[in-house]
């Protein structure tokens, strides 16, 4: 069977799935893209049986066909054929040939009835919302996910869906960020998943941030699954029960500090310089309207710098890791900030002062 697709048509859907691809399965299959033909479209499939990715390409052709191929390599072959080519592809039982202008390349393949998928899920609840929001959310939240944790349910992200809306938390037991959407989703269940670390940084990359057309996510038993018209984002979710985030999230914060972002980012990058490689540890020291921010190590090298503040507060000393601190103000964009505090021994809270929508709380640190 001959089959022709442009290059410029199926290169886009394979970067999409591509993520899926294990690179070191013990099962063959998995290191294959299944790629089916009916009703006018190819769909391209890609799993690690943990998330599954299937995108979809409109194309003129009434042949069924069904063969798999080695999805790293055929991606490479596609991406290095020249813009606009053509690609035939010879599909054989145990092999699929494709020709490009004078370029011959022979692949090996395996069978379509050995490629593994998700089941099916049955959703306990749907809603739909639009992708560049959906996108914001995520993108200012997954950061505080933690790696590897033995906390296996702190290695994900929690979806809390209510009445109210939709909220986003992402903790490493040192700092936590939380994301609110407000939007009228019309949810009518109160639940809560985890999705994994891989789940929630593919769909990350798979999401269009300028796109506002909606995307609509179907919550299973132990599933997650994402559609738009174009492509089918499965996740498996995390089997536990997500730690109560409410109890860390400090109410009592009455000492306020507003202050430019940008300012405050640039000093502390500044004085991070000669902090303690291993604990990251900087000195804040708020005063009238002032803020000294203080750093050391271990060869007896110092860095300070002073920065002018919006605080009226009694003085107050505390100490943070400096890299939790840059991690938000990179992610929050507007031009000033705040942050609440109660004593040394407390966490902050740092927002925007346009909007609560996005707050991050960190944990002080001992210096």
């Amino acid at each position: 069977m001959n089959i022709i697709i442009n290059r410029e048509k199926i290169l886009p859907p394979l970067q999409q799935v591509i993520g899926a691809v294990e690179r070191k399965s013990t099962s063959p299959i998995l290191g294959n893209v299944l790629i089916q033909s009916e009703n006018n479209k190819i769909s391209l499939t890609a799993t690690d049986l943990e998330i599954e990715l299937i995108a979809y390409i409109d194309i003129s052709n009434d042949q069924e066909f069904s063969t798999t191929l080695p999805a790293r390599k055929f991606f490479d072959i596609s991406k290095a054929l020249p813009e606009g080519s053509d690609i035939h592809f010879n599909i054989e039982s145990d092999h699929v040939k494709l020709i490009s202008g004078r370029s011959r390349f022979t692949l090996a393949s395996l069978p379509p009835k050995d490629f593994q998928r998700i089941d099916d899920i049955k959703p306990l609840l749907s809603f739909s919302l639009p992708q560049q929001d959906l996108k914001q959310l995520i993108d200012k939240t997954a950061f505080a996910m933690a790696q590897q944790d033995v906390r296996y349910y702190l290695n994900g992200l929690l979806l809390e869906l209510s009445q109210q809306g939709l909220r986003i938390v992402a903790t490493d037991g040192h700092r936590l960020a939380l994301s609110e959407y407000h939007g009228n989703l019309s949810i009518n269940l109160d639940k809560q998943i985890i999705i994994p670390r891989k789940g929630v940084l593919e769909l990350a990359r798979l999401l269009d941030p300028h796109s506002s057309d909606l995307i609509s996510l179907n919550v299973g038993q132990n599933h997650l699954r994402v559609e738009s018209d174009d492509l089918i984002f499965t996740s498996k979710l995390i089997d536990g029960k997500y730690p109560d985030y409410n109890r860390v999230i400090p109410l009592d914060g009455n000492k306020i500090m507003t202050v430019n972002r940008e300012i405050l980012k640039s000093a502390l990058q500044r004085i991070s310089i000669l902090s303690n490689e291993k604990y990251r540890g900087i000195r804040m020291i708020f005063s009238e309207n002032n803020l000294l921010i203080q750093a050391n190590n271990p060869d007896h090298e110092e860095a300070e710098e002073e920065i002018n503040v919006n605080y009226s507060e009694s003085p107050i000393e505390i100490g943070f890791n400096v890299t939790y601190l840059l991690d938000v103000f990179s992610i929050l964009e507007t031009e000033e900030i705040q942050i609440k505090l109660k004593d040394s021994n407390s966490s902050c809270i740092i927002a925007s002062t346009e909007s609560e929508d996005f707050r991050y709380v960190v944990m002080p640190m001992r210096l």
